[in-house]
């Protein structure tokens, strides 16, 4: 007999999914040149030129059987002590090779560290608004994830809704900062209350409260915004990092898990990690690519398109008369639509080949997410599509 359990996830499939798709049907269509697609977070821009050209010389270079064989469980310790170094100079951390474990993107960064600090049952709890994929990173770990309301004022944390919810069931804490979909980067006095309310909880209750934070758009982080570093703030966090949008490879599947030194057990965690991957099968990511990226942790694709579009697309959705909390960071823009069903107005944008998510897999019900990281040049051509989709559906008057 197969798997009831993933059986009836079949017919709970991404939304994002869903509208990527019609958009690629539509596209082959009417050209897809001429589809305004927003639904698909993939980066728009190349990788550096010195990824590319590290590539080359490795594989001109480098013995094959080194490139294309595994790594060890926990990823290549020389790659791991060049990002313990990295983040120590960058953000004055104390992080060894021991902290560090290479994974298949920030997706799988989670997927290990939930597995660490959760038992199954443990609850996690997670804000609105946040990654649709996450209820299958809490809950197939066997944890269950909870979902804190969202503060829709600016996207930071709802503290009351926090305080109340942090419960003894609570093991685990899961944070997206800056944040798809939102764009909201949460502020040093956010983290600094947050870790505050769980160091005091964490006493009350007698045992750990880990903070996981998913960090894979750290690098894009617009002009005026802060950006602090979760982990200086509270000593049981675990960062989970993706090369995947600061480099522009997502396909090449590459993140670590960074352990605070400071951590409960910090010592066996990083370890602990490679013992999960036998449970799961994602271990020893590409060694090519672990190689590659060791020589390019503090550069970064050209990521300035994305502020450009951000600043297009919210000058013109707010000048339509849409709601929307500028987003600090990300390639995420996250509207309030029009009327309370946003999947009917997704739907209704279709018509018009604006090809928009509704946010309710998102935690925040009326809302949808742009994914801007398309070519500026469309981006403003989809102006005028907003400009009649706007007038014709009497939104707005």
């Amino acid at each position: 007999m197969i798997s009831k359990k993933y059986k009836d996830m079949l017919s709970n499939k991404s939304i994002i999914r869903q509208f990527s798709e019609f958009a690629i049907a539509r596209g082959a269509q009417i050209g897809y040149e001429n589809v305004f697609d927003y639904s698909l977070g993939n980066p728009s821009v190349s990788p550096p030129q010195k990824f590319t050209d590290t590539m080359i010389d490795l594989l001109k270079n480098k013995n094959s059987v080194e490139l294309h064989g595994y790594s060890q469980s926990l990823g290549i310790p020389a790659v791991r002590e060049k990002i313990a170094n990295y983040l120590n100079q960058r953000f004055g951390m104390n992080y060894t090779k021991e902290h560090i474990f290479m994974s298949t993107g920030a997706a799988g960064a989670i997927a290990h560290a939930l597995r660490c600090v959760t038992a199954p049952g443990d609850e996690v709890l997670i804000f609105a608004p946040f990654f649709a994929e996450y209820w299958s990173y809490v809950n197939l770990s066997g944890a269950i994830m909870k979902v804190v309301p969202a503060n829709v004022e600016d996207f930071q944390v709802n503290f009351e809704a926090f305080e109340e919810m942090l419960t003894e069931k609570v093991t685990a804490v899961l944070i997206n900062t800056p944040n798809n979909p939102s764009g909201a980067v949460y502020t040093s006095k956010t983290l600094k209350r947050m870790a505050d309310i769980m160091t005091a909880k964490s006493e009350e209750y007698g045992h750990d409260i880990f903070l996981i934070s998913d960090e894979p758009y750290r690098e894009i982080v617009f002009a005026g915004t802060e950006a602090p570093y979760v982990s200086k703030f509270y000593s049981n966090s675990i960062c989970c990092y993706s090369f995947s949008k600061s480099l522009s490879i997502p396909g090449e599947r590459l993140g670590y898990v960074a352990v605070n030194p400071e951590c409960t057990d910090a010592e066996y965690i990083a370890d602990m990690c490679g013992q999960v991957s036998r449970g799961i099968g994602h271990n020893c990511p590409p060694s090519i690519i672990q190689l590659a990226v060791a020589e390019c942790l503090d550069i970064t694709s050209d990521l300035s398109v994305y502020e450009t579009n951000r600043n297009i697309l919210y000058k013109e959705l707010t000048s339509l008369g849409f709601e929307c909390v500028k987003p600090g960071g990300t390639f995420y823009i996250f509207p309030k639509a029009p009327e309370k069903d946003a999947v009917a107005f997704c739907e209704k944008a279709k018509k018009y080949d604006l090809v928009l998510v509704p946010s309710d897999d998102f935690g925040v019900p009326g809302y949808f997410r742009m994914a801007c990281c398309i070519d500026t040049e469309k981006a403003v051509r989809s102006l005028e599509a907003f400009r009649k989709f706007v007038q014709d559906e009497n939104y707005f008057r």
